[in-house]
């Protein structure tokens, strides 16, 4: 099922542009990308399109929430059209790759906090950190010994 990039955009408000519609179907192939990937696949369908247009693309999509802004712990910030649950990421420490993990258990269930300090909490984000299948394979047994002893 393809999504209607077009009643999106008119959901929250927003103007239908070629440009918004070609970052939404990178987003939509392509989940877990940064701003030079997404510029380069825009560009593949709109050649004249500037850096600063997908740049005010990606914050206009970003504010209205149709797309997700991430970016883990020394990572570059990296983008997903993913938003309508809480899910969470693992990411490979080794190559930076990205995917979407599904709450443990329940509806929401991180939104409890052991303490809250009475804040009104609506959103967790939780990062798991390791090593993708290549990367691990990839990876000698001394070499992971020798980085696990250094945390």
């Amino acid at each position: 099922m393809t999504p209607d990039f077009e009643a999106q955009l008119r959901a929250v408000s927003l103007r239908v542009t070629r440009p918004r519609l070609a970052v939404l179907g990178a987003l939509r192939d392509h989940p877990h990308i940064d701003t030079d990937t997404v510029i380069e696949l825009v560009r593949a369908d709109l050649p004249t399109v500037s850096h600063q247009a997908v740049y005010d693309v990606l914050r206009a999509l970003t504010d209205a929430g149709l797309i997700r802004r991430i970016q883990p712990a020394g990572a570059t910030a990296r983008y997903e059209s993913r938003v309508d649950d809480n899910h969470h990421h693992v990411v490979c420490r080794s190559c930076g790759a990205i995917a979407d993990v599904e709450c443990a258990v329940g509806h929401a269930p991180c939104l409890t906090a052991s303490n809250d300090h009475g804040f009104v909490v609506d959103e967790a984000e939780v990062v798991y950190w390791g090593f993708c299948p290549d990367c691990a394979t990839s990876t000698k047994p001394t070499e992971t010994a020798s980085s696990e002893g250094n945390r």
